[in-house]
């Protein structure tokens, strides 16, 4: 072929390639994420599961592209890929979730990882091979040419069609897009990739099918000619690092908002982002600055982690910016460490393989030795251990700044471990803002020491368990942790109250109490008080109907039962086995065994699953209040759950859907929502007297929804209740969720 045909037409065709296959890749991500998330439970674990598996067949991909490329012939190589990329096209069309069952009520991870490994993964692992194939190959066609030596600028035109893909899929494939669409659009896109690949591997078996693979060069005496183990190790760590991060601060923005694409994206997208900076020609941000960024968001992050701001927005801007910091940092050092195009394969193979344990450590290791989300703060602590280490005599103002920083750090610390057998004052001291001023002080302090590698990764540590331990101010009872969440059950002391109460926090929501004392322990709280929306709805319920049958989406404490008499029936749904366990267990909870009088059962499982065998006209209240810390799970809210809610109970019976959020404003989709499945719905935002004591009483925001006027008709007659608003918002559906846009509504009602 013509030298000119060589030279223009090669980097075009093989950039394109690549673009394309990175594109599929990211969009198909969190369209699989979305497909799979209502079987569940909207859990913020299915992304990191998925991100987990994502990684696994990348790297299946990538150890593929290195196997194939000790094969010397590349039309034997093409040959071989061009059979392995029509044989994945044989499990497409992707299929529904509900083709492959449920779960089950065991190991939900393992279950979505296998059905991910027969739903994509042979077509998830022939694009992943794309990139280092490409790159390779191209190296090959461009033999003798100037730019030969250098086929990872391919490299970026990979990451940028990801970050453009996982752009798109939040803002234009979601919105407009329904799934079944989304499935079949995709699947041909493979299609056409597919004959975009063979054209490029025929292309380059025609320029380069003679052409030697390449061969390291040689290297002068005293240079360093091979790859040792170090490097292997290195490559691994700086890998493994922000793949983690990017997980760990995922989880911790979704469990406290919602478990949705827009939110899985931006990490990812900042991680990709990341990519495209450090593997470029020239990076945009010289590494003396990086390292000055990083220390700075490292602190940040290290404080933010453990003490929580009123501004949530601000703190997750924080650890947003940490995470894109520390990432940075460590694929600019890697990026540095590239070795010669002759070793490319490996390079990206090991990079893979750093990811995947990075994943993997997140999604499956650290929920099993961990009982709380200690993976994120402990890898933030060790990527700092990237920085330069500079093993030189420490001077002795930087011991100096060393013992003050720790000092602070350490005080703080010891102030809020012991605070409760201290001294009145002590605790004033403890309690109030002095203590944040200390810790702000050794946050300073540590700043100055961030050239020292070794020394700044040991005080963040300091820093993070410190402002750790100012949360923890309560007598902890009782962790634990599942793929659903952190469940914490503590005893805290309450003005009022002889005795202290049992609290329960779901991530870092309250979601119910209890008082210990015999004459109080079955008086429904919080939530479920006498005075809230849904005390409301069970008194008037209870007036009309000498028995109640309910179907409680979501246990929490149990506090349902409290309101259980005998004769009623109270059916729970829960997902998550571990709240099933600490709200049935007398030594915490006694709502269930103990209140209760009449029949309590509970069904293990996603609700929408389990609920819709059930006979229609059965329960006279429905109650949905499923939250996981104050992460909405979507599927629940939609149109077809509510239809379905709707044929579950009485002609006369009512659902309470329980909309409390302290970032999202629910209440226009859910009226929304309600009237298009073809039900009457009535509102209340209710706020507690101002005298009212701490856990007895809460702000509340509740729709109540019926088949009927005559079902709402004793609610109607009542002041506090006024039929509910839409205010504009679009109808949810299973195709269609607009999180963004009830996250927007609560900023404005604010």
């Amino acid at each position: 072929m013509p030298k000119g045909a060589k030279g223009s037409f090669a980097p075009v065709m093989f950039g394109v390639t690549v673009f394309a296959s990175a594109a599929l890749i990211f969009l198909v991500e969190p369209m699989i994420a979305k497909l799979v998330l209502p079987s569940l439970g909207g859990s913020p674990m299915v992304w990191n599961t998925c991100m987990a598996f994502f990684q696994a067949a990348l790297l299946v991909g990538y150890l593929y592209a290195h196997l194939l490329q000790k094969i010397s012939s590349l039309k034997t190589q093409v040959i071989v890929h061009a059979v392995v990329l029509i044989a994945a096209v044989l499990i497409l069309p992707i299929k529904e979730a509900k083709d492959f069952g449920s779960p089950g009520d065991t190991s939900p991870g393992l279950w979505l990882f296998g059905v991910m490994a027969i739903w994509i993964g042979p077509a998830f692992a022939a694009l992943s091979a794309t990139a280092p194939l490409a790159q390779a190959w191209y190296a090959r066609v461009r033999h003798g040419e100037s730019d030969a030596s250098n086929p990872y600028v391919l490299y970026a035109a990979s990451n940028l069609g990801s970050l453009i893909a996982l752009l798109v899929y939040p803002t234009l494939v979601e919105p407009f897009m329904p799934l079944a669409s989304q499935r079949w659009l995709w699947s041909g896109g493979y299609i056409v990739f597919v004959l975009l690949m063979l054209a490029t591997a025929f292309f380059a078996s025609k320029v380069a099918g003679t052409s030697p693979p390449l061969q390291a060069p040689k290297v002068a005496e005293g240079e360093k000619a091979e790859i040792t183990w170090k490097d292997r190790l290195i490559w691994i760590g700086l890998a493994a690092a922000p793949s983690s991060l990017m997980l760990g601060v995922t989880t911790h923005i979704t469990t406290d908002i919602a478990s949705t694409p827009f939110l899985w994206v931006l990490p990812l997208a900042l991680y990709l982002l990341t990519f495209i900076m450090a593997f470029a020609n020239r990076p945009p941000i010289p590494i003396f600055y990086i390292f000055v960024l990083h220390a700075f968001f490292a602190l940040m992050m290290a404080y933010g982690v453990g003490v929580k701001w009123k501004w949530i927005l601000l703190q997750a801007g924080f650890q947003v910016l940490g995470f894109f910091m520390t990432a940075l940092m460590c694929h600019t050092q890697l990026a540095e460490r590239r070795p010669h195009p002759a070793r490319l394969t490996e390079f990206y193979l090991l990079m893979s393989f750093g990811g995947v344990l990075g994943g993997a450590f997140n999604a499956f290791v650290a929920p099993a030795i961990f009982n709380d989300v200690w993976e994120y703060p402990l890898v933030l602590v060790l990527a700092c251990l990237a920085r330069p280490w500079n093993w030189g005599k420490m001077a002795l103002w930087e011991w100096g700044l060393f013992a003050l920083s720790a000092v602070c750090a350490l005080s703080v610390l010891l102030g809020f471990t012991y605070a409760q057998q201290a001294p009145e004052f002590v605790r004033m001291l403890v309690y109030g803002n002095w203590m944040t001023f200390v810790m702000i002080g050794a946050v300073f302090v540590a700043f100055f020491l961030r050239d020292r590698g070794l020394v700044f990764a040991v005080l963040v540590g300091l820093i993070l368990v410190s402002a750790e331990s100012m949360e923890g101010r309560e007598n902890l009872l009782k962790t634990d942790r599942s793929f659903f969440g952190v469940l914490k059950v503590t005893k805290v002391p309450v003005p009022g109250f002889s005795n202290e109460l049992h609290v329960l926090a779901h991530g870092t929501t309250l979601h119910g109490a209890q008082a210990t004392e015999p004459h109080l322990a079955c008086e429904p709280r919080v939530y479920y008080a006498p005075n809230t929306p849904i005390g409301q709805v069970f008194a008037i319920s209870r007036a009309a109907k000498t028995n109640l049958t309910v179907g409680a989406i979501g246990m929490g404490t149990g506090s349902v039962a409290g309101f259980n008499k005998a004769g009623d029936v109270t059916r729970f749904f829960e997902i998550d086995q571990d709240v099933v366990d600490m709200s049935t267990n007398p030594k915490y909870f006694s709502y269930i065994n103990g209140c209760a009088q009449g029949k309590v059962d509970t069904v293990l499982g996603d609700a929408r699953l389990k609920m819709e065998p059930e006979p229609r006209d059965k329960y006279d209240i429905i109650l949905v209040d499923a939250f996981s810390s104050d992460a909405v799970p979507a599927h629940l809210l939609t149109k077809q759950a509510m239809q379905m809610y709707l044929t579950k109970i009485k002609p006369d019976g009512v659902i309470i859907m329980h909309l409390s959020n302290r970032h999202l404003d629910l209440m226009g989709p859910v009226a929304a929502t309600s009237k298009a499945a073809g039900g009457l719905a009535l509102e209340q935002r209710y706020q507690p007297p101002f005298d009212a004591l701490p856990y007895t009483d809460a702000a509340e925001h509740v729709i109540i929804v019926g088949r009927t006027g005559e079902g709402l008709k004793n609610f109607a007659a009542d002041p506090r209740w006024a039929p509910a608003q839409e205010n504009g918002a679009r109808v949810w559906t299973d195709d269609y969720t607009n999180i963004f846009g009830a996250m927007l509504s609560s900023l404005k009602g604010n």
